[in-house]
């Protein structure tokens, strides 16, 4: 089995009792951490100020989003605690993302594509030259 870990995760900036996101300190992504990833890239790059609130705005909606539908896996496995399993779940599912150092329980089989009988001909014909 590989990595089975458990680890209860904090949500920040979850909606609280009336629905509402806590203050925006609790971001994720903070525009000084966007603007180091910006200069990795390119260190003459510099964001807009409209189009950094607009990159932090969607890391937040993206995070809450992965969250919510951990929780409700969680929820679903009738357990009180999410689980690095559920939040690798959905990003698997949903997101075709995985989650580097965590491995998947199940085991992906490689899907060899089917070949065609023109295939197999063309290759057959492939072959027959090459040996001359």
């Amino acid at each position: 089995m590989a990595n089975s870990t458990t680890t209860a995760v904090k949500v920040i900036g979850a909606p609280g009792p009336a629905g509402r996101s806590s203050p925006e300190g609790s971001q994720v992504l903070s525009k000084k951490k966007l603007q180091d990833l910006v200069r990795e890239i390119d260190p003459n790059e510099q964001l807009d100020e409209d189009v950094e609130e607009m990159l932090l705005q969607i890391a937040d909606d993206f995070i809450e989003s992965v969250v919510t539908a951990a929780c409700q896996l969680a929820r679903h496995r009738k357990s009180n605690t999410l689980e690095v399993k559920d939040v690798q779940l959905h990003l698997e599912r949903q997101w075709n993302m995985w989650i580097p150092g965590y491995g998947s329980d199940e085991i992906r089989p490689f899907k060899k594509a089917c070949t065609t009988e023109a295939h197999k001909q063309r290759m057959a014909l492939i072959r027959k030259t090459t040996k001359k």
